[in-house]
């Protein structure tokens, strides 16, 4: 009996081609929604966080943490949409109203896991939809959608960077126990290549000093880093390997939302240090 070939995957563990291929999808939608009608890129940003909690509901289920589903769903898409409208108050204020709903919605089920449950639904909802707010927030300025364009540039270039220099030189694991295949030569790859993308976008997209940057560069290195390894350490804990299987090559949404969303809030605070807020 012939056997049949199976996809070819790369060293990191992956389909690198089907990787690709969902890569361009997605960012030939983003760049359609940014640059036609700017408001349709909060409506596929929201699409993705409501897909990001079905998913954490999914697999945090396996574990025996009951999420409260029903706010976290409306919070994913109230909070992006409300700091988007009408700014960074109402971001705040529809944050803790969430909050306080999932309280009152979780005690309904009794004391069992109480305190568990309404930790985890806190973390998800401060992890995800408030963080993805502060990238409506940076959407909302004059030249929104180039900013959002260079976020997200700088973002994938912590993982090409990460990937090729891991895959080439890859020698030294930086935390063997969370992430086995990430290496001290592929952070150095990510920093390199971010540095390089950073300081040519913002003279080229945002019309900034060269040296911004390359801070830029540095710091949301450090942050998408640190949102990798915060994925995996809870995939870890919970004993999963992708937090779904929606997106060809990478997983599920969130598991390609791992660096982006705490890199929404640290891009947001290093625009709004070096270009103001832009408020349009």
């Amino acid at each position: 009996m012939e056997e049949v070939d199976k996809p070819k995957k790369s060293r990191a563990g992956r389909n690198l081609t089907a990787a690709i291929v969902s890569g361009v999808i997605l960012g030939a939608l983003v760049l359609l929604s940014l640059f036609t009608v700017k408001w349709l890129f909060a409506v596929l940003v929201i699409v993705c966080l409501v897909i990001a909690v079905h998913e954490f509901t999914q697999t945090f289920a396996k574990a025996g943490i009951r999420l409260a589903r029903s706010p976290l769903y409306v919070g994913a898409a109230l909070i992006p949409a409300s700091a988007y409208i009408w700014g960074t108050t109402a971001q705040l204020v529809t944050t803790g109203a969430i909050i306080l709903v999932i309280f009152i919605w979780r005690i309904r089920r009794g004391v069992d896991g109480f305190v568990r449950d309404i930790t985890a639904s806190t973390f998800i909802i401060t992890y995800l939809p408030f963080m993805a707010g502060f990238l409506m927030l940076t959407l909302e300025a004059d030249n929104g959608p180039q900013r959002v364009v260079v976020f997200i540039l700088l973002t994938i270039s912590n993982d090409i960077g990460g990937y090729t220099a891991g895959v080439l030189f890859g020698r030294h694991p930086m935390a063997p126990a969370i992430s086995p295949k990430k290496s001290w030569e592929g952070a150095a790859g990510s920093i390199v290549l971010q540095v390089a993308v950073g300081a040519a976008t913002f003279m080229w997209l945002l019309h900034a000093p060269w040296w911004q940057g390359v801070i830029a560069g540095i710091v949301l290195m450090i942050t998408a880093t640190a949102g990798d390894f915060v994925e995996s350490a809870i995939k870890r804990d919970l004993g999963v390997k992708d937090m779904g299987t929606m997106l060809p090559g990478h997983g599920g949404v969130m598991d390609r939302l791992d660096s982006l969303i705490p890199n929404s809030f640290t891009s947001w605070a290093l625009f709004t240090l070096f270009l103001g807020s832009g408020a349009a």
